[in-house]
């Protein structure tokens, strides 16, 4: 088998939207952030599922912007940067709440609960270390980076402009969690997962384009997503 290019670009479209779907399906009947949730099947189970999306966002994310690294220009570059950067602190986050958190959960489930609580915005009553910075950095690269890298590319034109528009609204919307109740922030998190799929979906059209030159189904000109 012969690695191109193309089909490595085509990959990156289907990480991307297997990791909106895993991103949307996490979020159903999501357990509650506390402590006697950290030490179940369940727990390890859905933040192992956590890893894989940040991963597969991390290709899909990758693809997009090498794909239109000239379109984008300097824009897209600031945007993939941060983004990039929130989904691999997302992955370690997501690696320490899988593997690490239920092994303390009983020895230390003060300090659990805190980094729990810090997880969803909150403010922790005891000291988590530099794990606050990571919760800070992760929020950043993902709201901040999100909606750069979102403009950047429909700015760009390249791929469906729908799904770029809703990838700058569904990350940048998670600033109004801090004012809304908690049952609000996994309802936030889907409008960013559908975005992924519309994006990788369409990349990976894209590539089949340039492949054949003739799409199976009629494609809209970059002047019309």
């Amino acid at each position: 088998m012969t690695v191109t290019t193309t089909s490595l670009t085509r990959a990156a479209g289907i990480s991307a939207a297997v990791a909106g779907a895993i991103f949307i399906g996490v979020q159903i009947n999501h357990p509650p952030m506390v402590v006697s949730s950290v030490d179940t099947t369940e727990w390890a189970l859905r933040n192992t599922a956590k890893v894989v999306m940040a991963a597969l966002a991390l290709a899909g994310i990758s693809g997009m912007y090498l794909r239109q690294v000239r379109q984008t220009g300097l824009l897209g570059l600031i945007g993939y940067l941060l983004f990039s950067a929130g989904y691999l602190v997302i992955l370690a986050i997501a690696f320490l709440s899988a593997y690490v958190l239920p092994s303390l959960a009983d020895t230390a489930p003060g300090y659990v609960q805190d980094l729990l609580v810090a997880a969803e915005g909150g403010s922790p009553v005891g000291d988590i270390g530099l794990m606050q910075g990571a919760f800070a950095a992760s929020g950043v690269g993902y709201m901040v980076g999100g909606l750069i890298f979102g403009i950047a590319l429909f700015r760009a034109g390249v791929l469906a402009r729908w799904a770029c528009a809703l990838l700058a609204c569904g990350t940048v919307s998670a600033f109004a969690l801090s004012v809304l109740p908690e049952s609000f922030s996994r309802p936030f998190a889907v409008p960013t997962g559908v975005a992924l799929v519309g994006l990788g979906i369409s990349l990976w059209r894209d590539q089949r384009w340039q492949t054949t030159g003739t799409p199976a189904t009629p494609i809209a000109s970059p002047a019309t997503r």
